[in-house]
């Protein structure tokens, strides 16, 4: 029920209103700068994956911090397990914790944290804080393993459970973490970050009540999850009716090259989705299997993507999206079904929603980016200590190219809110050493807009010995270009590239020792309209910048260029009228 019909609250003022919204989305915001203030982690404290929300005491998400939108999605599911464990069984000082993927969670590294919020003796919403920690414990450094072929061997599996009970933290489930994880000071230093912000969240959630009353805040929370699903129906309700297929695909999952299909239609009704993942591959021995939960967060970020910036971010969105994906698949495994490696899926998902909702709102999409990021894990033992060291390396990459501009470079994925880890950081801190960080030329999509160049990291090992673990993708499957632009560059992974070079598979788990290098050269983003479109003056402004070599300019754009970066009007005329027939298409292979 909205406040506008709801009788007992006669006094609905949209100041007040925009004021409780407006103070909502500060006090997440401040929940996700404690945690980067506080963290101990690497990943958490400077990779930022993590993400900081508050629900109402019925689990639905009332707002979400500028964090990593693919864990948000989730949380719905995740304190509805929480729900059905605890029931009212909940007192002011308690906190519950879980990561468990089939009991509403995504993968292991990520825990869920949940603190009860209450305002005089009654319950009214939920402080909450998901975190990516570096480690879970199991068979590799990370527990974030591409080959694993089970649940149990990804580490540390927590139910829905109490980590502290009226304020008074489980010494046991405590001690079952610094048993259980490789670096427990950073494990459980991350967990107290998350504590701390959820006590935050608490605090502020508080001093709101108290200020507008219980009933108030509770009757505006209700109308801004309406006013949200109000804006999200009205803009579906303009969109083209219809039924649209795309489908996109992940290189394998390590064990076998096989191509996994990632097939999602999406049929637009009156004023609301249905999102339907039949024809999706069955579910695979590694470790790409995908929750429900998590597939139901990319899916409503990647339509979220084509809504007005003004449309809050709460579960209002949620209700007019319908998501299916059948059991045994990929995108709902059945248990035991390793998971850990899930997030690559999850940015597949979101790639093979944009290609679908390119058909219904084409200036509202961007051409496919890099693929998600790409997970280099390097753990071992420090050389004179003997003390473990876990490298949880994410590297964030390219933007496709957009309707009016050309991708964008060294950026998070848009499903993401994640940073590159600087190098001065990672090379202070593990004994590992960056030779090469970079742009990679040539490497976009072309297209009237280009797409964003991809990035190279080069690593040294200085440690006697250690694991690598390398989950990327996009390297038989390169992100795709819409409307005539073109796929860009391949991932490409090699090993000791300077002497005994070896090409290594997207997935990849072995030993490396003491001055081995890994090259990683990501992929970078399609392009968007035809290339022959793009204006002169802008393909030779990459070429003095170093993006694109004068070849490349010739044989994607037909653009000649003099050795002073000037551009032969003529010559340029003339190869484009040559390749002026070319028709506009699908990339092969992709759409239904």
């Amino acid at each position: 029920m909205t406040l506008a019909h709801d009788p007992e609250f006669d006094s609905y003022d949209p100041i007040t209103f925009a004021v409780i919204k407006s103070a909502l989305d500060t006090i997440v915001d401040e929940m996700a700068y404690n945690v980067m203030r506080t963290a101990r982690s690497h990943i958490v404290r400077d990779v930022l994956d993590y993400s900081t929300t508050l629900c109402d005491r019925y689990g639905n998400i009332v707002t979400q911090a500028r964090t990593v939108a693919l864990h948000l999605g989730a949380v719905p599911d995740a304190i509805a397990a929480v729900l059905a464990r605890y029931g009212d069984d909940f007192a002011p000082g308690d906190v519950v914790i879980m990561n468990d993927p089939y009991e509403g969670g995504m993968h292991l590294p990520d825990i869920f944290m949940f603190k009860p919020i209450f305002f005089e003796d009654r319950l009214e919403g939920f402080s909450v804080v998901v975190a990516h920690h570096c480690d879970m414990g199991g068979r590799v450094p990370g527990s974030n393993a591409s080959d694993s072929t089970e649940v149990y061997q990804e580490g540390f599996r927590i139910p829905p459970l109490k980590l502290y009970r009226q304020g008074e933290p489980d010494e046991s489930l405590f001690r079952l973490f610094e048993k259980n994880v490789r670096v427990p000071d950073l494990v459980i230093g991350d967990l107290l970050s998350q504590y701390a912000t959820c006590r935050m969240g608490e605090r502020e959630y508080q001093k709101l009540l108290a200020r507008y009353g219980p009933r108030t805040v509770e009757r505006y929370v209700a109308e801004l999850l309406d006013y949200a699903e109000t804006m999200t129906r009205r803009q579906i309700g303009a969109w083209p009716k219809g039924t649209y297929s795309f489908t996109d695909y992940i290189d394998g999952d390590g064990f076998t090259e096989d191509p996994i299909a990632i097939k999602v239609t999406i049929t637009v009704r009156e004023d609301d989705l249905l999102v339907d993942f039949t024809g999706s591959a069955p579910q695979v021995r590694g470790a790409l299997n995908s929750t429900l939960s998590f597939v139901k967060s990319a899916s409503y970020l990647s339509v979220r993507c084509m809504l007005d910036h003004e449309v809050p971010n709460n579960s209002g969105v949620f209700r007019c999206i319908e998501v299916h994906a059948p059991e045994g698949t990929i995108l709902n495994p059945r248990p035991p079904a390793a998971v850990a490696a899930r997030a690559l899926t999850g940015y597949r998902i979101v790639d093979t929603m944009f290609g679908c909702l390119a058909q219904v709102v084409p200036d509202k999409v961007m051409a496919a980016g890099e693929g998600g990021n790409t997970v280099v894990c390097i753990g071992g033992y420090r050389p004179g200590t003997n003390e473990p060291f876990i490298l949880v390396d994410m590297i964030n990459g390219a933007w496709g190219g957009r309707a009016d501009q050309d991708g964008i470079e060294g950026v998070t994925n848009p499903s993401q809110n994640m940073s590159n880890l600087p190098v001065e950081t990672l090379e202070a801190r593990y004994p590992v050493r960056i030779d090469e960080f970079g742009y990679l030329p040539d490497s976009c999509g072309a297209g009237r807009y280009r797409g964003g160049l991809g990035l190279v990291r080069t690593y040294t090992l200085l440690a006697d010995e250690a694991l690598l673990q390398l989950r990327s993708d996009r390297t038989r499957h390169p992100p795709y270009g819409l409307f005539g632009g073109e796929p860009a560059a391949p991932t490409v992974n090699i090993l000791n590239p300077e002497s005994d070079i070896e090409r290594l598979p997207g997935k990849t788990t072995r030993i490396i020792r003491r001055g081995e290098q890994l090259r990683h050269q990501q992929a970078g983003g399609g392009g968007y309209g035809h290339p022959l479109e793009r204006d002169p003056q802008l393909v030779a402004h990459d070429v003095r910048n170093g993006k694109v070599t004068s070849d490349y300019a010739r044989k994607h754009h037909g653009v000649v260029m003099y050795a002073d970066f000037t551009v032969d009007i003529a010559a340029t005329e003339t190869l484009r009228r040559s390749g002026s027939e070319e028709q506009r298409k699908w990339p092969e292979g992709q759409h239904a």
